[in-house]
């Protein structure tokens, strides 16, 4: 039997280290937490890309669900997470909504935060009871104001964008009605389908499936104009209340000290998804509109956003017990 040198021994040893390390690297795995229950916009979004992603990354990526106030407790287990791109935030317009709702966050939603990769953004929509005897905004807007208190409205909880969106409209539109939060925009949309609420304001995903659904009435959407994805709903704007307006974007956020150079790898490879056919196809089924922009755009979004939503809940008069 050959005699091995000892050089040629610590080669192979090096080689075999070496191999071990690419093969644990490639056994990485990156977290999505979702601050919102199973089924929320942002679930249902995060598990219609999270496979895509992790092959674009040539890692596993899962989502994970991390609930509780209004978002806070998983967006605040992001902020605290280690900056190496492990673990990152999908967030939306109810991530800059917290701020202004609570008197003290463990965490700044835009200094503790770095923008990772942007997604896209969606409207929502207005929906009521199937026999609740109004067919527009306006309709329901004379309802409502013809008995003070006699009406309430559902959420995904305080401080969510189904809360903040439908606060704003009661206050624009000068209504007296009770908020019951749930835990997520499906049990909300449940309260409106049982007649336990009269309203909801639900993101397309939550609510383009009950268009035929006679339990339920879509009203109208809350973008400026109409939504490609249902043209035949006017906004909310035209059909009774001026100037109301209310989108969301949706974005991965990783903790603010995460490298640039990973940040850029993720949004990199957000941009490969976001060119895969059958991904846009399923965020085309709910409501999503998809664009793909740098991390200084989105940063820029962020910014735009967080002025519209300290206007937003300025205006609601909502706030969080």
């Amino acid at each position: 039997m050959p005699k091995i040198s000892l050089l040629r021994l610590l080669s192979v040893v090096l080689v075999s280290l070496l191999a071990m390390g690419q093969a644990h690297a490639q056994e990485k795995t990156m977290r999505i937490v979702v601050p919102f229950a199973a089924g929320a916009v942002q679930d249902t979004l995060g598990r219609s890309l999270n496979t895509e992603l992790g092959a674009a990354l040539k890692q596993t990526v899962i989502v994970e669900n991390k609930a509780g106030a209004g978002g806070t407790i998983g967006t605040a287990l992001v902020a605290k997470a280690a900056p190496d791109g492990s673990v990152v935030d999908l967030a939306a317009a109810s991530h800059l909504i917290a701020s202004y709702l609570y008197e003290s966050l463990p965490y700044d939603p835009i200094k503790s935060f770095a923008p990772a990769a942007y997604v896209g953004n969606a409207s929502y929509i207005l929906m009521v009871p199937g026999d609740l005897p109004v067919n527009n905004v306006a309709d329901f807007i004379k309802l409502v104001k013809a008995s003070p208190g006699k009406y309430n409205y559902a959420s995904a909880g305080n401080g969510s964008a189904t809360h903040l969106s439908m606060a704003y409209f009661a206050g624009m539109a000068g209504l007296a009605m009770e908020h019951i939060p749930t835990k997520s925009t499906g049990e909300a949309v449940m309260e409106v389908l049982s007649g336990r609420a009269q309203a909801v304001i639900a993101a397309n995903v939550a609510a383009l499936g009950y268009k035929e659904d006679k339990r339920i009435k879509l009203l109208a959407v809350t973008s400026p104009g109409r939504s490609k994805f249902i043209p035949e709903l006017p906004s909310v704007a035209e059909s009774g209340l001026p100037g109301y307006e209310f989108t969301s974007w949706f974005g991965l956020l990783a903790p603010a000290a995460t490298p640039v150079k990973t940040l850029d790898g993720i949004q990199a490879a957000m941009a490969t998804v976001l060119k895969d056919p059958a991904v846009l196809e399923r965020l085309a089924k709910q409501g999503i509109e998809t664009e793909i922009l740098s991390n200084a755009q989105f940063m820029e979004i962020l910014k735009k956003s967080d002025v519209q939503m300290a206007e937003v809940v300025k205006k609601s008069g909502a706030k969080v017990q």
